[in-house]
């Protein structure tokens, strides 16, 4: 064993020992975001619709997720690494490491809402595995190290069998940065460095062997990921090299003629320098994992040229190429967007990975604007194309996330209804990542402004004035526009709370031209504080109340909430004459098991009548909709009771 992975070794026990007074956060990072994310370890989250999901995840999803990879090898893979098992590289991909990466990122952060020891403890010694595989000088992708010469998957091309060759398919640091970003996360929501420890170790690596300078590689990751996670590292640590080296990365794309990218320049997001780039193209997913970078660094390094790259390209996908229900990515070819205005519905593609992508993007984006517009997106992704991904049985998944369905055409990597399984399962896995870090989105902080982002029901501590107190957040979304606020502090804090107004309370689906609501709304938000009416002030889309606040002091604000007919672009041509139907932030479809023999008829008036109806027994308890003998449900619970057609958009019935 190499000193300095003994150094690193030691260094991690020291921590493990005095957890209590050591913290990588102590590193003060200037010119980060102007807004910042309440740490999730702050959040006690109580929801009546998010916190049945997060304990699905982890008593359901995540141990199934487990047992897949330990069936196909991707745990063993590291033992075998690491000379503690014999045997060749098991798994069909070469980025099959990152799969159990995820799945540490996601049990961590389910631990802060719903503590589980014996969950925390398979998670450590899953870290231990992990360890096992690492090389002394921190290098870590199984496959690479177990036989260099012979990669899972035949697309990988070997010629020398050595490190980093072939880096445009070999994987090896979208592994990397899927550690980085679960290390990270891990040591947020834990406390501890023990995973932190190994991705600090490889990071060095990364520095020391990219870069300009001689003896160094000079290229860029085939699939973007590694760049958001050395930039989460660099918070953590206050290393600069790890921010350079994220910076190198994207700096160096949009170079053709310098290096070779799988797909073509167009595809790898490799066409333009990024600072160039205002139209998003090729693989949805490597494209937004991009763009959330480029927006690190637009904060981080306060970069004009980087801004403004990420907000072309935010202009375009949301005026041109984003679907209703938040989901991106028109093809199944090249797992790409489409042309401006290509929103095909029955074979449209949707990764659920672009839309935690989008997620994670467009959160980046607020923290740096704080404009409403990004929250927007991601409240309409998270109820529809994100959470669709997943059975209700917590077990079975969409990888891409289709409008319209005609229970013929098996658009789900072979199946017309969710899967068990994938022989690349990043979807399953990044959902597991994803959806226990949800409480993180629900509030911001700048100071002494408070955004409440999200309503669902929590309990939250926060500081400002080096004051502390709690804010306790009832809410039933998404089925009632009702939520309120009570204050609990000891001392009277001022300070500015910022409630957003969503969009769907507001008349506008989604910023920009690509979809509008047929009937509008007038009914009028109704805020009252400690009993009392009182009318908003409204700004930027956000109900301000600034006030000097008192211990048990409430609000109560109601949005109105009705259903919404909602129409395209008619640059849209698949859903021109059609209509689509929305209720809060939730997108509805119509399903062939509600609607037997009605199916190839559908069509409604823009104007209804709609009636709403609460059904605990139907889906695990939804809202469904009523209009002309025709029942709509909830676009993300459809492909729950059997394979069958399905429409979001339906005929407009003048």
């Amino acid at each position: 064993m190499s000193q300095k992975k003994i150094l690193y070794l030691l260094s991690g026990l020291l921590i493990f020992i005095n957890c209590n007074n050591f913290s990588y956060e102590n590193q003060e990072i200037k010119n980060d975001y102007p807004i910042q994310s309440i740490n999730i370890r702050d959040v006690n989250l109580t929801d009546n619709f998010w916190l049945p999901l997060i304990h699905k995840i982890q008593k359901k999803t995540i141990r199934y997720a487990i047992d897949k990879c330990k069936e196909e090898g991707r745990i063993d893979n590291f033992l075998i690494a690491g000379g503690k098992m014999e045997g060749k590289v098991k798994g069909f991909m070469p980025f099959d490491d990152s799969d159990v990466y995820k799945i540490i990122e996601g049990a961590s952060y389910s631990l802060v809402s719903s503590p589980n020891p014996e969950l925390e403890e398979l998670i450590d010694k899953l870290i231990d595995i992990i360890r096992i595989g690492q090389e002394d000088d921190g290098y870590l992708t199984t496959w690479r190290t177990i036989d260099p010469a012979k990669p899972p998957a035949e697309w990988v091309i070997v010629t020398e069998g050595k490190r980093w060759e072939y880096l445009h398919m070999s994987h090896e640091l979208y592994n990397a940065g899927h550690l980085y970003e679960a290390a990270s996360q891990h040591y947020k929501a834990t406390g501890k460095s023990n995973f932190l420890d190994i991705a600090l170790l490889n990071a060095d690596l990364m520095v020391e062997t990219f870069g300009d300078e001689i003896n160094q590689i000079k290229d860029v990751p085939g699939h973007q990921i590694i760049e958001t996670g050395l930039i989460k590292l660099y918070r953590l640590t206050g290393r600069k090299n790890y921010l350079k080296l994220a910076k190198y990365f994207l700096d160096k794309r949009g170079e053709p003629r310098k290096h070779k990218l799988y797909g073509g320049p167009n595809y790898s997001q490799d066409h333009a320098p990024v600072i160039e780039q205002n139209e998003v193209v090729g693989h949805a997913v490597r494209a937004l994992y991009m763009y959330a970078a480029m927006t690190d660094i637009a904060a981080l390094k306060k970069d004009a040229q980087y801004l403004k790259a990420v907000n072309n390209l935010w202009d375009n996908m949301v005026n041109k190429k984003i679907y209703i229900t938040g989901g991106l990515g028109a093809k199944h070819k090249e797992e790409s967007f489409g042309e401006n205005y290509e929103l095909p519905n029955l074979t449209a593609y949707n990764e659920t990975c672009a839309s935690i992508g989008s997620v994670y993007w467009n959160h980046r984006l607020f923290n740096l604007t704080k404009e409403t517009k990004y929250f927007d997106v991601i409240e309409r992704t998270l109820y529809n194309g994100l959470i669709s991904g997943l059975s209700i049985d917590g077990t079975n998944f969409f990888y891409p996330n289709a409008l319209e369905s005609d229970g013929v055409f098996k658009f789900n990597k072979g199946s017309c209804t969710r899967k068990g399984w994938f022989d690349c399962s990043c979807c399953p896995t990044n959902l597991i990542r994803f959806l226990p870090s949800i409480p993180e989105l629900i509030y911001s902080q700048k100071e002494d402004h408070i955004y409440a982002n999200l309503y669902m029901s929590n309990e939250t501590k926060f500081k400002v004035h080096d004051k502390n107190f709690k804010l306790i957040q009832n809410a039933d979304m998404p089925w009632k526009g009702d939520v309120g606020f009570k204050f609990s502090n000891e001392d009277e804090i001022q300070f500015t709370l910022n409630l957003r107004i969503p969009y769907w309370a507001r008349n506008e689906v989604i910023h920009g031209s690509l979809y509008s609501y047929v009937n509008k709304i007038n009914s009028k938000i109704k805020l009252k504080i400690n009993g009392d009416y009182i009318t908003p002030v409204i700004d930027d889309n956000f109900i301000i109340i600034n006030r000097i606040w008192k211990n048990n002091d409430k609000i109560e604000i109601s949005f109105p909430m009705e259903v919404r007919s909602v129409r395209s672009n008619p640059m849209v041509r698949s859903n021109i004459g059609k209509l689509s139907l929305e209720r809060g932030p939730i997108v509805y479809a119509f399903e062939e098991i509600d609607n037997f023999k009605k199916m190839d008829n559908l069509a409604f008036s823009a104007f209804g009548p709609f009636e709403t109806k609460s059904e605990p027994e139907l889906l695990n308890g939804v809202n469904s909709i009523y209009v002309n003998d025709y029942k709509a449900i909830p676009y993300f619970s459809w492909s729950n009771r059997g394979v069958g057609k399905m429409k979001v958009w339906v005929d407009h019935l003048e």
